[in-house]
């Protein structure tokens, strides 16, 4: 498969970056290609400004170049990863701005379904397991994603696999967090090597 990972992080040297090297390297050794997305570095721009606002009579509006040749990449690729912080519970701005212009009108929806057979979520979240499904914020994240985003814009399949505890605040010595992130980084390379098994299963 050919499967575009989005990534997004402010910094190159951040942890998000990090998984997202693993999880590259695990998509590559099971044969599949890769074609990376680095949001900040691109200098995507977020914003949703006129040129790119749905136009509900007119399915067929010409979008402004960057967003055009944006869906012409996402439409080369069979399959998504998207990689990023969760920030107050929810998508960091970068990626809900990525997915407000480019799974446009006419492109995602509205008589036309994105083309992917899978988008595989991978959120980082600085909290432990046991915190955010005390109140269960795990729910309604997965729930949004799988389908409030995917299930909309009619992706066959949608999983999401948080990494939690990626702030390692509750350990008491640099061995058990070295071990924690060790257990982190091989989740990604697994998650990028059996990207396609569930599909295959299926």
């Amino acid at each position: 498969m050919k499967v575009l990972t989005i990534v997004s992080h402010p910094r190159k040297e951040s942890l998000t970056f990090a998984i997202a090297e693993r999880f590259v390297e695990g998509l590559k050794d099971a044969g599949h290609e890769v074609e990376m997305a680095d949001l900040y570095s691109e200098e995507f721009d977020p914003l949703v400004h006129e040129k790119d606002e749905p136009d509900w009579e007119n399915p067929m509006k010409k979008y402004s170049p960057r967003v055009h040749a944006e869906m012409e990449r996402l439409k080369r690729n069979d399959g998504l990863a998207f990689i990023f912080p969760i920030w107050w519970y929810s998508l960091p701005a970068m990626v809900k701005g990525y997915i407000d212009r480019t799974w446009n009108y006419g492109f995602a929806y509205g008589g036309s379904r994105l083309p992917h057979k899978k988008v595989l979520w991978i959120p980082l979240v600085g909290e432990t397991e046991e915190s955010i499904k005390k109140r269960n914020f795990d729910t309604m994240i997965t729930h949004y994603l799988n389908v409030g985003l995917a299930g909309y814009t009619g992706i066959g399949q949608s999983e999401v696999a948080f990494l939690y505890n990626t702030l390692a605040e509750d350990f008491e010595n640099e061995n058990e967090i070295k071990q924690h992130y060790d257990q982190l980084f091989q989740r990604a390379y697994e998650l990028g090597n059996t990207y396609s098994h569930s599909l295959t299963e299926s």
